[in-house]
């Protein structure tokens, strides 16, 4: 009850590698390896080693699906948002690169904001997204 109660109020909880494996395995591309992922009562975005896969059910049967992926290549800044008191959430919010060149004059940005419960411990992933990041900057600026 408590999982279906955080899904309600916009909370992910994290699922196993192999629940994930087993239920979107079919999406990875060859050699691709999923590292975590989390579910909301109908979404779900997995983490790759590759991208993060955003899974998006639609309808009322939930059987039409938009996919999207984001290249861990093309994240460049992470800002992490803690739970407070009351009804807060823990936020993380992701900007990455959609534009195909990283390096071109005019480049396109998109953000994807994550809400995690106030159990969840946002921190190991923000450190994660973070230091991806840090390397994107990196590797683009230089």
């Amino acid at each position: 009850m408590p999982k279906l109660l955080s899904g309600i109020l916009g909370n992910y909880t994290e699922l196993s590698v192999e629940e994930l494996t087993k239920q979107y395995g079919t999406y990875l591309m060859p050699e691709e390896k999923i590292t975590t992922g989390f579910k909301l009562v109908r979404d779900t975005f997995i983490v790759t080693d590759q991208r993060i896969i955003l899974f998006d059910h639609q309808g009322v049967t939930g059987k039409k699906t938009r996919v999207v992926s984001i290249d861990l290549d093309s994240i460049y800044e992470v800002s992490m948002e803690t739970a407070g008191m009351g009804f807060d959430d823990s936020e993380m919010t992701i900007h990455y690169i959609t534009s195909p060149y990283f390096k071109a004059n005019n480049v396109d940005t998109a953000t994807y904001k994550f809400e995690f419960g106030k159990k969840f411990n946002i921190q190991p992933f923000y450190v994660a997204m973070q230091t991806i990041a840090v390397e994107n900057r990196r590797k683009i600026n230089s």
